[in-house]
Parts: structure tokens; C-alpha cells; sequence
């Protein structure tokens, strides 16, 4: 599919940058240009493979091909055109956090942030190109730490730079897979919805709450949430929607995620260990089961992401189910505490109208894959989407929670 990427820079603040598949996204252009002319502190680069025409109609567009240039003060600059990039290559977006890297060095950034938009599956990976090829997740978060890694190289008096965040602006990305792997990259902050997005998702004025709160994670945070949420976008005969029916601010702090392993871990051992005694098995899989899973609308049958369940919850269940014993609930509460600290701000909708009014009052903070049938577990690895070939999944011996409950 046409893809672009923007990156932002900001003397004070905020580097975003993007992946997009189709025109619909393609406003988050449009969103960049007026919030840089609001703020001229940030700036976009973009790297944009696509059939359309760059955000200033300055490029000629017919052809796949991928287009460079910068977006500041609400106009274009420094427009160039080439080959198309293959948007789902780990080197290529490897390259391109390098080039935002030597951007923000240039401007003096004192923030790096970036935003992927395109499509996204959870813990399977994303940043899909039109031969339906994706980035693997731990391919993502190394392309992000191999950029980290060119720049330094190119630029020793820069090295301490790093990507300080990262907005998902894809679907069901707010996972402890994705947030663990892109805390072991060097990030410290992941915006991201555990659901399903509506294109053209999180605007790019996100920038402006980044710039606005340097100094106050927290307030960034609640900044941040409160912009995605309350957008609204037309979509004609069908009214107005809200790109997310859910949106969270993680905190990768290293010694927090540090923690919040070691506590699922814990449970996960436990849970093997204890589940051959009587109606255990049973009642783990029925509290796993009243957790509903991502991709709550009627024609999501098909998709694997049901079984991603907010890990808050499926913990918080588990610790307060007298049917276990003590040390399971006491293993899901320390669990659930360890989780909820990585959650620095979270919004949610009661009832999601575009999703037929589905409830997402319980989905707060990162999704687990949580598969109570064998065939939720990993149901699309023929195609190259897994759910469990990552690091988090095998350090916290998800497997064997998975074989309890499938």
C-alpha cells in the first residue's frame, strides 16, 4: 500500500514520524502542516512512499515512489523524489530514524518522538506495504535502536541521543510484548491504542502536547490522551467518529518493565505448577474468558487479535477470584500492580459507537495474548504473523499461561 512517514523536530520539544498506507491517513500531512504553523517549534521531516501528491501538492504523483521533505511553518520544503521504499524492511526504517535522528541534532531537539501510521497487528508486528508484507514487532523496536545505533556512529559528539517516543498510530499496539521490546531499544514513553484505530487515528497536533510538556511527563501524558480522544473526524453520511475507542501513555522505564516481567512471570510459573489441582485449570479459563479480547465488533470473528485481553484486568479478575488459592492471587495482584504502574494516562469509551456502542470501560492499559482455544494461538504464523516469537512472551514463559488456559 502507498505509505509515508513523517518525523517532526522541535528546538524545544517533539519529533513525530509516520507510516501510511492510504489516502485516508494521508490528513495526518494536512494535521502536520496546520500544527506547524501553529507551533513553530516543531517541524516534520517526511519520507513518504506513495501514489499521492507530498503534503504541498509541490511533487508529481502517478507512479509508487517514495518522497522526502520537511513541513515547517506551515509550508514544504527541501522536496525530493525517488524509488519506492519497501515500508516493511527493518533497514529501511532503521535509516530513516537515523535521518530524524541527524534532523533533530541539527535543530537541537530536545525531544525525539516517533510516530508509526499504518496498519497494525498487536504483538504480530505492522507497517504493512501492498504485497501484504509486515515488520515483525521486535523488527520494529531494533530498526528503532539500529537507528539510535547509525547516528551515533555518524555523529559521536550526538551519541547520547535516543527515540524517547514512540505513537502507534496503528491498530492494537498497546501491548507488553511491544512495550517491553521498545523499552529494551532505548525508549521511554509508547502512545497507543489496545483496540482497533479508525483511520486517520491519532492527530498529528500531538506534537504540540509532546512540545508543551517537556518538562511534565505526566501532564505530556495526559495531554496526549485527551488530543486523540476528543478528535473527531467527518465521515459524511456517516456522521462523526473518534479515531480510538481506547489510548494509553506508557512509561518504559527499564526498571519498570523490569518489574512488571519478573511479576507476570512469577504468576505464569505458578499457574503451571498449581494447575493440575482440581477446577484450577477450569477457573483460570473461565475468568480468561469473561475478559473480552481486542477487536470488539461483530465482523472481527476472523481476526486473531480476540484473544489480546487487557492484562489489568485479566490480573485483577485473577486476584480476586476466591476460588484460587493465596499465592495465585497474591501472584495476579502483584501482577496487575506492576502493569498498571507502567500506565502514566489512559482514556477509554463506555460504548464505542462506530463499533456498534462495544464496551471498553475494562480495557485500560497494555493487552497480553490471552488464547483460551488452541485455535487462538498464533492463528495467523503461516502467514508470517506470530503473536509469541518475541522476547516478552518467552522471558515471562507465556507459554505455559497458554497452555493452561488453551
Amino acid at each position: 500500500m502507498p505509505s509515508f512517514r513523517p518525523a517532526g523536530r522541535s528546538n524545544s520539544g517533539s519529533i513525530a514520524t509516520a507510516i501510511n498506507p492510504d489516502a485516508i491517513q494521508e490528513s495526518t500531512l494536512s494535521q502536520a502542516l496546520q500544527t506547524s504553523a501553529r507551533d513553530s517549534r516543531i517541524e516534520f521531516t517526511v519520507e513518504d512512499t506513495t501514489r499521492l501528491r507530498a503534503a504541498g501538492d509541490s511533487i508529481a504523483s502517478g507512479r509508487l515512489h517514495t518522497e522526502r521533505y520537511t513541513i515547517a511553518g506551515g509550508e514544504v520544503f527541501h522536496a525530493s523524489s525517488g524509488p519506492a521504499d519497501d515500508m516493511s524492511d527493518e533497514s529501511n526504517l532503521a535509516r530513516f530514524v537515523a535521518r530524524t535522528l541527524d534532523d533533530a541534532q541539527a535543530s537541537g531537539a530536545k525531544q525525539t518522538w516517533i510516530d508509526l501510521v499504518d496498519h497494525g497487528g498487536g504483538d504480530g508486528g505492522g507497517l504493512e506495504t501492498g504485497d501484504g508484507s509486515v515488520m515483525a514487532m521486535p523488527d520494529i523496536a531494533k530498526a528503532i535502536a539500529d537507528g539510535v545505533a547509525l547516528h551515533a556512529q555518524a555523529h559521536p559528539e550526538d551519541a547520547g541521543r535516543s527515540v524517547d517516543g514512540v505513537v502507534a498510530n496503528q491498530c492494537l499496539m498497546a501491548t507488553m510484548g511491544f512495550a517491553d521490546a521498545l523499552s529494551h531499544a532505548g525508549v521511554r514513553y509508547l502512545a497507543a491504542s489496545p483496540e482497533t484505530m479508525l483511520a486517520p487515528g491519532v492527530p498529528s497536533d500531538v506534537a504540540h502536547a509532546i512540545a508543551s510538556h517537556e518538562k511534565s511527563p505526566l501532564a505530556m501524558a495526559n495531554a496526549v490522551t485527551a488530543d486523540v480522544m476528543r478528535t473527531k473526524y467527518d465521515a459524511g453520511g456517516l456522521g462523526r467518529f473518534g479515531g480510538a475507542a481506547a489510548f494509553d501513555i506508557l512509561d518504559l522505564d527499564g526498571s519498570k518493565i523490569a518489574r512488571a516481567e519478573a511479576a507476570i512471570k512469577r504468576l505464569n510459573d505458578d499457574v503451571a505448577q498449581g494447575a493440575s489441582a482440581p477446577g484450577i485449570r477450569a477457573t483460570l479459563r473461565e475468568d480468561a474468558r469473561a475478559i473480552d479480547g481486542m477487536v470488539r465488533f461483530p465482523e472481527s470473528r476472523h481476526l486473531p487479535w480476540r484473544a489480546d485481553r487487557p492484562a489489568i484486568a485479566f490480573y485483577d479478575t485473577l486476584a480476586s477470584d476466591g476460588r484460587l488459592d493465596a499465592r495465585l492471587r497474591d501472584d495476579a495482584a502483584g501482577a496487575r500492580d506492576a502493569v498498571r504502574d507502567l500506565v502514566m494516562a489512559h482514556r477509554e469509551s463506555g460504548s464505542f459507537a462506530p463499533f456498534d456502542g462495544a464496551d471498553y470501560s475494562d480495557a485500560a492499559g497494555p493487552t497480553i495474548h490471552l488464547p483460551t482455544r488452541p485455535g487462538e494461538i498464533d492463528p495467523w504464523a503461516s502467514a508470517g504473523v506470530s503473536e509469541t516469537k518475541n522476547d516478552f512472551y518467552r522471558n515471562v514463559d507465556e507459554a505455559k499461561m497458554t497452555r493452561v488456559l488453551a
